[in-house]
């Protein structure tokens, strides 16, 4: 059943995969955010947020790093994920592997910040090298439909 959700037709999962990847860059504010208040964030403060930083705990720091690597993830993963829909409404149903590496992405993701903040060094490795992976199937997916036809 929640399955059917993310797959309810050849697009969907190249869809809900842009959108999660987008949630999970707006995730990765509330760990940042927890550093700043235990950092005594005040309004003189928005003059300058990354000024901040030095006073973040060694986990805030990390949870800032996972932030901004997010950003990275996602301009890359956006375009892949486009790629694949596009190619999926001009082809069809693209391959049972484009599908899952669409819908792990954002989950791996969410892991990944978990990983970075927790100070998880291995898992936090896994979790980007899965996701990079995961976008560059849909990378190679997408492209196979535009070369082949």
């Amino acid at each position: 059943m929640f399955f059917q959700l993310f797959t309810a037709n050849a697009e969907a999962p190249f869809a809900w995969s842009l959108v999660l990847a987008g949630a999970v860059v707006m995730i990765s504010i509330v760990p940042l955010g927890a550093a700043r208040a235990q950092s005594n964030f005040s309004l003189a403060d928005l003059a300058a947020p990354r000024s901040m930083f030095d006073r973040y705990p060694a986990w805030g720091k990390r949870a800032s790093w996972a932030h901004q690597n997010c950003f990275e993830a996602f301009g890359l993963h956006a375009p892949a994920a486009i790629l694949a829909l596009i190619a999926a409404i001009h082809a069809g149903p693209l391959s049972a592997t484009a599908t899952i590496a669409a819908l792990a992405h954002p989950f791996l993701r969410l892991f990944y910040i978990g990983a970075y903040v927790g100070n998880i060094p291995p898992l936090r490795a896994f979790c980007w090298a899965s996701a990079l992976l995961c976008s560059g199937l849909l990378y190679l997916e997408g492209l196979q439909v535009f070369i082949s036809s």
